[in-house]
Protein backbone atom coordinates (compact mmCIF):
# COMPACT_ATOMS: atom_id res chain seq x y z
CA UNK A 1 0.00 0.00 0.00
CA UNK A 2 1.36 3.39 -1.00
CA UNK A 3 2.17 5.94 1.67
CA UNK A 4 -0.04 9.02 1.47
CA UNK A 5 1.43 12.49 1.83
CA UNK A 6 -0.58 15.68 2.27
CA UNK A 7 1.21 18.05 -0.08
CA UNK A 8 0.85 21.85 -0.26
CA UNK A 9 -0.74 23.00 -3.54
CA UNK A 10 -1.16 26.39 -5.18
CA UNK A 11 -4.28 27.51 -7.06
CA UNK A 12 -3.17 25.03 -9.71
CA UNK A 13 -3.26 21.85 -7.67
CA UNK A 14 -0.38 20.47 -9.72
CA UNK A 15 1.92 23.26 -8.53
CA UNK A 16 3.37 21.80 -5.31
CA UNK A 17 5.70 24.26 -3.66
CA UNK A 18 6.33 23.42 0.00
CA UNK A 19 10.07 23.00 0.68
CA UNK A 20 9.19 20.68 3.56
CA UNK A 21 6.97 18.47 1.42
CA UNK A 22 9.74 18.25 -1.17
CA UNK A 23 12.12 17.06 1.53
CA UNK A 24 9.66 14.30 2.35
CA UNK A 25 8.91 13.29 -1.23
CA UNK A 26 12.60 12.96 -2.02
CA UNK A 27 13.16 11.00 1.20
CA UNK A 28 10.39 8.60 0.20
CA UNK A 29 11.89 8.23 -3.29
CA UNK A 30 15.36 7.67 -1.79
CA UNK A 31 13.92 4.84 0.29
CA UNK A 32 12.22 3.41 -2.79
CA UNK A 33 8.80 3.66 -1.16
CA UNK A 34 5.66 4.11 -3.20
CA UNK A 35 3.67 7.20 -2.30
CA UNK A 36 0.72 9.19 -3.48
CA UNK A 37 0.17 12.87 -2.84
CA UNK A 38 -3.00 14.53 -1.61
CA UNK A 39 -3.24 18.21 -2.62
CA UNK A 40 -3.74 20.39 0.45
CA UNK A 41 -4.15 24.12 0.94
CA UNK A 42 -3.26 26.35 3.85
CA UNK A 43 -6.80 26.86 5.10
CA UNK A 44 -7.75 23.16 4.93
CA UNK A 45 -6.50 22.50 8.44
CA UNK A 46 -9.44 20.24 9.22
CA UNK A 47 -8.08 17.69 6.72
CA UNK A 48 -4.95 17.07 8.79
CA UNK A 49 -6.44 17.55 12.25
CA UNK A 50 -6.26 13.77 12.74
CA UNK A 51 -2.45 14.16 12.92
CA UNK A 52 -2.70 17.05 15.40
CA UNK A 53 -1.04 19.28 12.83
CA UNK A 54 -1.90 22.51 11.08
CA UNK A 55 0.89 22.26 8.51
CA UNK A 56 2.15 19.78 5.95
CA UNK A 57 3.77 17.42 5.28
CA UNK A 58 1.75 14.77 7.03
CA UNK A 59 2.14 11.17 5.94
CA UNK A 60 -0.16 8.22 6.45
CA UNK A 61 1.63 4.87 6.42
CA UNK A 62 -0.96 2.16 6.96
CA UNK A 63 -2.33 2.71 10.46
CA UNK A 64 0.36 5.25 11.38
CA UNK A 65 0.57 8.95 10.71
CA UNK A 66 3.53 11.26 11.15
CA UNK A 67 3.77 15.05 10.90
CA UNK A 68 6.77 17.35 10.29
CA UNK A 69 9.38 16.68 7.61
CA UNK A 70 12.21 16.00 10.06
CA UNK A 71 10.14 13.59 12.14
CA UNK A 72 9.02 11.86 8.94
CA UNK A 73 12.62 11.36 7.78
CA UNK A 74 13.62 9.85 11.12
CA UNK A 75 10.50 7.66 11.05
CA UNK A 76 11.30 6.38 7.56
CA UNK A 77 14.88 5.62 8.54
CA UNK A 78 13.85 3.63 11.60
CA UNK A 79 10.81 1.92 10.04
CA UNK A 80 12.53 0.87 6.79
CA UNK A 81 16.14 0.07 7.82
CA UNK A 82 16.55 -2.45 5.00
CA UNK A 83 16.18 0.28 2.38
CA UNK A 84 18.83 2.87 1.40
CA UNK A 85 19.81 4.98 4.38
CA UNK A 86 18.86 8.65 4.46
CA UNK A 87 21.57 9.53 6.97
CA UNK A 88 24.30 6.90 6.92
CA UNK A 89 24.17 6.37 10.67
CA UNK A 90 23.71 8.33 13.89
CA UNK A 91 26.44 10.84 13.05
CA UNK A 92 24.60 11.61 9.81
CA UNK A 93 21.39 12.21 11.71
CA UNK A 94 23.16 14.67 14.02
CA UNK A 95 24.76 16.58 11.15
CA UNK A 96 21.55 16.59 9.12
CA UNK A 97 19.73 18.08 12.10
CA UNK A 98 22.14 21.02 11.92
CA UNK A 99 21.49 21.38 8.16
CA UNK A 100 17.76 21.26 8.87
CA UNK A 101 17.97 24.18 11.30
CA UNK A 102 20.31 26.11 8.99
CA UNK A 103 17.99 25.72 6.01
CA UNK A 104 14.96 26.82 8.02
CA UNK A 105 16.57 29.84 9.65
CA UNK A 106 19.01 31.05 6.98
CA UNK A 107 18.30 29.67 3.53
CA UNK A 108 14.51 29.87 3.49
CA UNK A 109 14.58 33.25 5.19
CA UNK A 110 16.72 34.50 2.29
CA UNK A 111 14.23 33.14 -0.28
CA UNK A 112 11.07 34.67 1.23
CA UNK A 113 12.08 38.30 0.48
CA UNK A 114 12.57 37.24 -3.15
CA UNK A 115 9.51 35.04 -3.66
CA UNK A 116 6.95 36.14 -1.05
CA UNK A 117 4.70 38.07 -3.42
CA UNK A 118 4.99 35.33 -6.05
CA UNK A 119 3.65 32.89 -3.47
CA UNK A 120 0.66 35.14 -2.79
CA UNK A 121 -0.13 35.48 -6.48
CA UNK A 122 0.09 31.72 -7.05
CA UNK A 123 -1.92 30.31 -4.15
CA UNK A 124 -5.64 29.60 -4.15
CA UNK A 125 -7.81 32.63 -3.47
CA UNK A 126 -9.19 30.99 -0.33
CA UNK A 127 -5.63 30.96 1.07
CA UNK A 128 -4.66 34.50 0.10
CA UNK A 129 -6.25 36.32 3.02
CA UNK A 130 -4.74 33.91 5.53
CA UNK A 131 -1.33 34.10 3.88
CA UNK A 132 -1.32 37.90 3.75
CA UNK A 133 -2.41 38.32 7.36
CA UNK A 134 0.00 35.80 8.85
CA UNK A 135 3.06 36.63 6.75
CA UNK A 136 2.74 40.40 6.93
CA UNK A 137 2.42 40.15 10.72
CA UNK A 138 5.44 37.84 10.89
CA UNK A 139 7.64 39.81 8.50
CA UNK A 140 6.51 43.33 9.32
CA UNK A 141 6.05 44.38 5.70
CA UNK A 142 3.52 44.24 2.87
CA UNK A 143 3.72 41.23 0.59
CA UNK A 144 4.09 43.51 -2.40
CA UNK A 145 7.59 44.43 -1.16
CA UNK A 146 8.74 40.80 -1.27
CA UNK A 147 10.02 40.62 -4.83
CA UNK A 148 13.29 39.76 -6.54
CA UNK A 149 15.96 42.42 -6.82
CA UNK A 150 19.67 42.17 -7.65
CA UNK A 151 20.51 42.97 -4.02
CA UNK A 152 18.27 40.20 -2.67
CA UNK A 153 19.53 37.65 -5.19
CA UNK A 154 23.09 38.50 -4.20
CA UNK A 155 22.22 38.23 -0.50
CA UNK A 156 20.78 34.79 -1.13
CA UNK A 157 23.88 33.66 -3.01
CA UNK A 158 26.07 34.79 -0.13
CA UNK A 159 23.83 33.03 2.39
CA UNK A 160 24.38 29.67 0.69
CA UNK A 161 28.17 30.01 0.51
CA UNK A 162 28.69 27.06 2.92
CA UNK A 163 26.77 24.87 0.48
CA UNK A 164 28.85 26.16 -2.42
CA UNK A 165 32.15 25.57 -0.65
CA UNK A 166 31.12 22.02 0.19
CA UNK A 167 30.03 21.24 -3.36
CA UNK A 168 33.34 22.51 -4.72
CA UNK A 169 34.97 19.50 -3.04
CA UNK A 170 32.36 16.73 -3.38
CA UNK A 171 29.34 15.99 -5.60
CA UNK A 172 26.73 15.97 -2.83
CA UNK A 173 26.38 17.31 0.68
CA UNK A 174 26.20 13.66 1.73
CA UNK A 175 29.50 12.90 -0.03
CA UNK A 176 29.61 10.68 -3.09
CA UNK A 177 25.85 10.05 -2.92
CA UNK A 178 22.92 12.23 -1.87
CA UNK A 179 21.69 11.94 1.70
CA UNK A 180 18.82 13.62 3.51
CA UNK A 181 20.95 16.76 3.98
CA UNK A 182 20.86 17.20 0.20
CA UNK A 183 17.08 16.93 0.15
CA UNK A 184 16.74 19.47 2.95
CA UNK A 185 18.69 22.09 1.04
CA UNK A 186 17.26 21.14 -2.35
CA UNK A 187 13.76 21.59 -0.93
CA UNK A 188 14.43 25.32 -0.69
CA UNK A 189 15.52 25.52 -4.32
CA UNK A 190 12.54 23.49 -5.48
CA UNK A 191 10.21 25.70 -3.46
CA UNK A 192 11.63 28.73 -5.30
CA UNK A 193 11.51 27.03 -8.72
CA UNK A 194 7.91 25.95 -8.30
CA UNK A 195 6.62 29.34 -7.19
CA UNK A 196 8.85 32.09 -8.65
CA UNK A 197 10.58 32.86 -11.96
CA UNK A 198 13.53 34.47 -10.12
CA UNK A 199 16.92 33.06 -11.17
CA UNK A 200 18.70 32.20 -7.93
CA UNK A 201 21.92 30.76 -9.39
CA UNK A 202 24.38 31.37 -12.20
CA UNK A 203 25.03 28.30 -14.41
CA UNK A 204 28.71 28.45 -13.45
CA UNK A 205 27.88 27.96 -9.76
CA UNK A 206 28.66 24.42 -8.49
CA UNK A 207 25.34 24.61 -6.65
CA UNK A 208 23.62 24.94 -10.03
CA UNK A 209 25.08 21.63 -11.23
CA UNK A 210 24.23 19.93 -7.92
CA UNK A 211 20.65 21.20 -8.15
CA UNK A 212 20.44 19.76 -11.65
CA UNK A 213 21.54 16.34 -10.41
CA UNK A 214 18.84 16.30 -7.74
CA UNK A 215 16.23 17.57 -10.21
CA UNK A 216 16.91 14.56 -12.45
CA UNK A 217 17.16 12.00 -9.63
CA UNK A 218 14.50 9.33 -9.20
CA UNK A 219 13.42 9.48 -12.84
CA UNK A 220 13.13 13.25 -12.73
CA UNK A 221 10.71 13.41 -9.81
CA UNK A 222 11.49 17.06 -9.09
CA UNK A 223 12.23 18.10 -12.69
CA UNK A 224 8.79 16.94 -13.82
CA UNK A 225 7.02 19.09 -11.24
CA UNK A 226 5.20 22.21 -12.40
CA UNK A 227 7.60 25.11 -12.04
CA UNK A 228 9.70 27.74 -13.78
CA UNK A 229 12.84 27.12 -15.84
CA UNK A 230 16.04 27.26 -13.79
Amino acid sequence: MAIKIYDLAAADENRRFSPYCWRTKLALAHKGLEFETIPWRMTEKDQIAFAESERVPVIVDGSKHVKDSWAIAVYLEKTYPDRPSLFGGDAGIALSRFINFWADTVMLMAIIPIAGFDIYKSIHEKDQGYFRTTREARLGTKLETLTASPERIEAFRKAIDPVRKTLETQPYLGGEKPHYADYIVFGGFQFARCISPAKLLEPSDPVYAWRGRILEAFDGLAAKAVGYPV
